[in-house]
């Protein structure tokens, strides 16, 4: 595993994330750390460092795989929904969270209905829409990383010093100052972003071997990424307006979600919305994901890597690196499910409801990043009749 010297440096890459995500903090402000039982080491040298800034740390220990299993299977209809009392009042003053996962299991919800997971999600969106409101006023900032364990290098295909070596690497910890280049990453990324925001788009073409999607940006957006949320993170991603996607588009990297795997997943958009939804393995599982509200089948981010910034070049049976593969071709992303208020252009703290829906800013209890990594061409169509090659071989072409 992890030698102390990398957990220290994993420490402070991981503040850095949760600073940039929003900017300065306050002593005496509110910090969630949430963490898996084999997280527990970095979650105490984190601790410790949020109590010299003075901050106020929150420990929360996520539930075990048996404890998960048992909360929906044995829950009845009362408890899947259930809501802690003090969870709102907590959401409500949370200046920032710390996410530590290290999962025992993968594929332990395999014999649950679907439909109890997503009755679950949809119960609890109410308090990710208070965090989602205290991002956009600039009051709360999240970040999150994982931790190896042997599940997951087992499902990855990978030995566990592999793995460790995967993540040790992609986050930059086997250098001498693993913030420091953290910072080049940001700066390099913001000449790409600023470069995608100048284009007048009417749409983005997608292609590759089994891809050929149609992506409107819509009105009022911007592209944005590697902005300290997720550790690693090298993607760069906009919200477009779900209204106008059409097309179809292929996962060639299997996805775990909610205690299922799922390998191949195939849809394909009309109008906006994925009229035909097929699946290799657990086709069963992503039919009932994708219908749990009216939003889950239709876009909420498109995403692009660099392979120029991303070291990971294996399968990690894991979102968090697969979304951010590197490798031969780079990757792009498609999430079905809840938009990202951060990729509106104006004020976020002025996105209304009401705004988001005439702006075809997609709401749902889902988010799933689905992803594929074959060679691909996107082109941007833009309003004045031209077209560019934005990105190609795994590379954006600015």
């Amino acid at each position: 595993m992890f030698t102390q010297d990398q957990l220290e440096k994993y420490a402070d890459v991981m503040l850095w994330g949760l600073k940039t995500s929003r900017g300065r903090y306050k002593k005496n402000e509110i910090v969630l750390i949430q963490f898996d039982l084999q997280a527990v080491k970095l979650a105490e040298i984190i601790h410790s460092r949020l109590m010299d800034m003075g901050l106020n740390a929150v420990m929360r220990l996520a539930m075990t795989s048996v404890m998960e299993h048992n909360f929906y299977k044995k829950g009845n209809n009362k408890q899947i929904v259930f809501v802690a009392p003090g969870q709102k009042e907590l959401y409500e003053n949370l200046n920032g969270s710390i996410h530590l996962r290290a999962p025992e299991s993968l594929t332990h919800l395999s014999d649950v209905d679907p439909k109890r997971i997503g009755k679950a999600l949809v119960a609890h969106k109410p308090l990710r829409k208070i965090l989602d409101k205290r991002e956009e006023t600039g009051a709360y900032g999240w970040t999150l990383c994982t931790l190896p364990t042997q599940e997951l290098a087992r499902q990855a295909g990978l030995s566990i010093g592999q793995y460790c070596r995967q993540i040790i690497k992609a986050c930059y910890l086997d250098g001498a100052d693993p913030v420091r280049l953290w910072k080049d990453i940001y700066k390099d990324a913001s000449v790409i972003k600023g470069w995608l925001n100048s284009m007048d788009v009417d749409y983005f073409h997608i292609e590759s071997e089994n891809i050929n999607l149609k992506v409107v940006p819509g009105r009022h957006r911007k592209w944005v990424g590697i902005s300290g949320h997720n550790i690693p993170s090298f993607e760069i991603f906009l919200s477009p307006d779900w209204r106008g996607t059409e097309g179809s588009y292929y996962a060639d990297q299997p996805s775990f979600r909610s205690g299922n795997y799922v390998e191949g997943v195939r849809l394909v958009f009309k109008k906006g919305s994925a009229v035909k939804i097929e699946a290799q393995k657990g086709e069963a599982f992503v039919k009932k994901q994708l219908s749990m509200d009216k939003g889950a089948g239709r876009v909420g981010e498109f995403s692009l890597t660099d392979k120029r910034f991303s070291k990971i070049d294996k399968f990690m049976a894991n979102t968090l690196y697969d979304e951010n593969f590197g490798g031969r071709f780079g990757n792009c992303h498609l999430a079905v499910g809840s938009s990202y208020s951060s990729t509106y252009s104006g004020d976020p703290s002025k996105l209304t409801g009401k705004l988001k829906d005439q702006l075809g800013f997609n709401d749902s209890a889902l988010h799933w990043d689905l992803v594929n990594t074959e060679n691909k061409t996107v082109t941007a169509h833009l309003k004045g009749g031209k077209s560019v090659v934005v990105y190609e071989n795994g590379m954006f072409k600015y």
